[in-house]
């Protein structure tokens, strides 16, 4: 008996080992994307979304339009409450924003309420606004994160400047908005 089930158990252990032949619905998104160890620029940005427009309710109850923004530099920041990564870069943001020369809008992407992130706010007190993404329907003209954080660069012009993916600091987001003007 044991002769005849070894091949049979070799067979099925060989077939866990290939690779899975399906491919994940548009539907499947996970819930928390892997956190990359350091930040690095993104893939080029599809020529539809160079001029990203973004309108959307914050936390507070303010509505947020990118457009308004025009003239200036805007960090657009994806995060979520539970990415450490994200968290240890929210001071660093806080301070460009409190500069004035940059406006900072930090959007969180997971599913929270409205309560728990005003919560968490109460804790955690950056100097920008902020807004929950629906994971499900991310912002049309932005690519939904591979990773969290994801930060992009916006020029005054409304184009998009830079991608990074993974902690971003703001020496980093210096040298985009100083290399540009030069």
């Amino acid at each position: 008996m044991t002769c005849r089930l070894l091949p049979l158990l070799l067979a099925l252990g060989l077939a866990a080992c290939g690779e899975r032949a399906t491919t994940p619905t548009a539907a499947s998104t996970p819930s928390k994307p892997s956190t990359p160890a350091s930040a690095k620029p993104a893939a080029a940005t599809p020529p539809d979304r160079e001029h990203p427009q973004l309108q959307i309710e914050l936390v507070d109850g303010a509505r947020y339009d990118l457009t308004q923004h025009r003239g200036k530099w805007v960090v657009v920041n994806f995060w979520a409450t539970w990415c450490g990564p994200c968290l240890k870069e929210m001071p660093e943001l806080s301070t460009l924003a409190q500069r004035g020369d940059v406006d900072v809008i930090g959007l969180a992407y997971e599913d929270i309420t409205k309560a728990d992130m005003q919560a968490f706010l109460k804790t955690h007190t950056p100097s920008y606004p902020i807004a929950i993404l629906d994971t499900f329907n991310p912002p049309r003209d932005f690519d939904a994160p591979q990773g969290l954080p994801m930060t992009v660069v916006v020029a005054p012009d409304g184009h998009v400047a830079k991608k990074f993916l993974g902690p971003v600091t703001l020496a980093a987001i210096d040298e985009v908005v100083k290399g540009s003007k030069g």
